[in-house]
């Protein structure tokens, strides 16, 4: 009947009274738990991407209550002084003491239990009760046995107390190992070589063999241990007998070597003290009265025993060590090839070569590295190349060419090192007879060779067997690479030609010079003007060039082969040649345009040839070389290396632009009329 009963609604005293329609009426409440409070704009900076960026994810959480507990740490200070002093505390407390609270209780209730069964019992006869106390007395001697037998047994090991995990301090660790997937891998070997050896071995030749280890072995010993020998001496005055130590003798010069060096320098300097003074004050006070003209004061003279009957091939200036050259000898005469050197020589010491090397073959070119002055490029008679290094004392060459690597199959008459390649790598170019150049380069420990051009003869070929018609190569003689364009370089030929090539073409070339009528034997790139070259020739010329221009610039006939021309390292206008009738001639085309300014007989000898001149880059000194194997140092006086005057209140300029407008300066009177640059 209760369920029957309709239900009716209970509604709140402070209930709103709604319409249907504002009932009906949807309101949408969203409840989110982010924290009004928190900062929206936070903005950090992550050093992994290098960027400050917006923080998104911010800590919502709001506490609003907050108790302190009293559990303690077990880790910190207080929880260890409580488990220190719990832990001293229970070992204090004896065992016994543990077990006699028990023992008590258990009497007590024995006690009480007994008066209970006594007054049940209490109807029973006497008989019954003496009987109960022989009982008694028999449990009585059984408890004082068992507390005998407790006391003789060592009382049980106290059990380890099991050490809780830290429930406030769990981490729970896991890692993943890599597993490396199996891979197989198998070679094949040829089998070592193997010989069958047999031998009948006696007592005897056991006894021998030991012997004779025993006897080297003491040899050793004696070799290492060698004690000086103490010797009795007698004194005549006190006729005592002294001991003194002999010094063992030393039969090797190596611990006094430096010593020696420098003792034979002192001595030549004494020696050439004179030339010493000369070359460092004396100034030769005559250029006032000659005008324009210059003179070359002979200095030192360099000779060695074992080169008198080899030429002057090659000369080259150190560019770290000022005072020191090298020279190649060799032979220029096709019929009286032999054998070749290599000496070092310096100022310091004219009497002696610093440096020895023999060959065997003769000496054509050589160069030193701009980086590494201990290293030095070398190129012979019999078309191989080789680097010697100057830090090693052996005689031969760190590195050389072969049949196998490349070799060059004529003579090699130029040798010039380059800027190392991208690997870091030295290398030198070459240039032969045969009409290659090839670039070598120092890999590791060999050489390795990549022709770089060829020469070709335009228009001359020959007839082979059957009728084939034969493209003969040219016979490259000198070359020089731009001071400035790494690609760039000119290569002069017997036939008179100077090709402009580039390193990028090997096919063709950029332009070629009709230059000479006869053999180029030196070309060379101002040190000044990237466009000005001068190249000489047996046909008696020294030619100046501009390599955008066909035509020389500068012609001088000087009346007899050339052997070698170089420009000064101080001035864009000077520049020396020498002839093969012992003259040395000095240019400058600032003063005069139109002859030398100094001509003068270096060679004193009959049938004796000047070959090769060279400037030394910081005095103001050359050294030409004959065919005698001489070479001479002379000194430039005053006339031949002027400078600009100084005027008053001006300073001077000085620098490379001031020597390339001088040169210009003159390069432009000669230049093609109306040829704008």
């Amino acid at each position: 009947e209760d369920w029957s009963t309709a239900r009716a609604a209970v509604r709140s005293p402070d209930q709103l009274e709604l319409t249907e329609a504002e009932l009906k009426q949807e309101i949408t409440r969203t409840l989110t738990a982010n924290n009004p409070h928190v900062p929206q704009d936070i903005v950090r900076f992550i050093f992994k991407e290098r960027a400050y960026k917006l923080v998104d994810d911010m800590d919502q959480t709001a506490i609003h209550f907050t108790l302190n507990g009293y559990l303690i740490h077990k880790d910190s200070d207080e929880g260890r002084r409580q488990s220190i002093r719990s832990s001293t505390e229970a070992e204090e407390t004896p065992v016994e003491e543990e077990k006699a609270p028990a023992e008590a209780t258990e009497e007590a209730e024995t006690k009480d239990e007994e008066p209970t069964e006594d007054a049940e019992a209490a109807g029973e006869g006497e008989g019954e009760g003496e009987e109960g106390r022989e009982r008694e007395g028999e449990g009585e001697h059984e408890a004082e046995a068992a507390e005998a037998a407790e006391a003789e047994e060592p009382p049980p090991p106290k059990a380890p107390e099991r050490k809780l995990a830290n429930q406030f301090n769990f981490i729970e660790r896991g890692s993943t190992t890599y597993h490396n997937p199996l891979r197989e891998r198998g070679l094949q070997t040829d089998p070592a070589p193997f010989e069958t050896f047999s031998e009948n071995v006696n007592q005897w030749f056991i006894y021998d063999a030991y012997m004779e280890e025993l006897e080297r072995m003491e040899k050793a010993k004696e070799k290492e241990k060698a004690k000086p020998v103490a010797l009795k001496k007698e004194d005549k005055t006190t006729g005592r007998k002294l001991s003194y130590v002999e010094p063992p003798h030393v039969d090797s010069l190596s611990k006094v070597a430096k010593a020696a060096k420098i003792a034979e320098r002192m001595v030549n300097l004494n020696t050439y003290d004179d030339i010493a003074q000369d070359f460092k004050y004396f100034e030769d006070a005559s250029d006032e009265y000659r005008g324009q003209n210059g003179t070359l004061l002979p200095l030192w003279k360099f000779q060695y025993e074992k080169t008198k009957k080899l030429a002057v091939t090659a000369l080259s200036w150190n560019p770290k060590y000022k005072d020191l050259f090298a020279v190649g000898y060799g032979s220029y005469d096709f019929m009286k090839q032999g054998h070749g050197m290599l000496l070092l020589y310096t100022l310091k010491n004219p009497s002696f070569p610093e440096y020895s090397f023999s060959c065997e073959s003769g000496v054509m070119c050589l160069d030193f590295h701009s980086d590494h002055p201990y290293l030095l490029a070398v190129g012979f008679y019999d078309g191989n190349v080789a680097i010697y290094n100057l830090k090693k004392a052996s005689p031969q060459p760190s590195y050389k060419s072969s049949a196998k690597s490349g070799k060059h199959t004529e003579p090699v008459w130029q040798v010039k090192w380059q800027k190392d390649d991208m690997d870091n790598n030295s290398n030198f170019f070459s240039v032969s007879s045969d009409g290659r150049i090839v670039s070598w380069t120092l890999v590791k420990n060999e050489l390795v060779h990549m022709d770089v051009i060829k020469l070709s003869a335009d228009e001359t070929t020959m007839q082979g067997p059957e009728g084939l018609q034969l493209q003969t190569l040219g016979s490259g003689t000198s070359f020089d690479f731009h001071k400035k364009i790494d690609y760039l370089f000119l290569v002069g030929t017997e036939e008179g030609k100077i090709y402009k090539c580039s390193k990028s073409y090997s096919n063709q070339f950029l332009d070629v010079f009709e230059a000479h009528h006869m053999a180029v034997d030196t070309i060379s790139w101002n040190p000044f003007h990237l466009k000005v070259f001068i190249s000489c020739s047996s046909d008696w010329t020294v030619k100046i060039w501009d390599h955008t221009i066909k035509t020389p610039l500068f012609v001088y006939d000087l009346g007899t082969a050339v052997g070698d021309v170089a420009w000064s390292p101080y001035s864009s206008t000077v520049f020396a040649a020498v002839t093969i009738d012992g003259q040395a001639h000095v240019f400058d085309l600032n003063i005069n345009k139109l002859e030398p300014l100094c001509t003068q007989l270096v060679v004193t000898r009959k049938k004796n040839k000047t070959t090769h001149i060279q400037f030394n880059p910081a005095y103001p000194i050359i050294i030409v070389g004959d065919e005698q194997g001489l070479i001479t140092c002379l000194k430039l006086s005053p006339n031949l290396r002027k400078m600009p005057k100084e005027k008053k209140g001006q300073e001077v300029k000085k620098g490379p632009e001031v020597e390339i407008a001088k040169l210009e300066k003159l390069l432009s009177v000669v230049r093609e009329p109306g040829r704008k640059e």
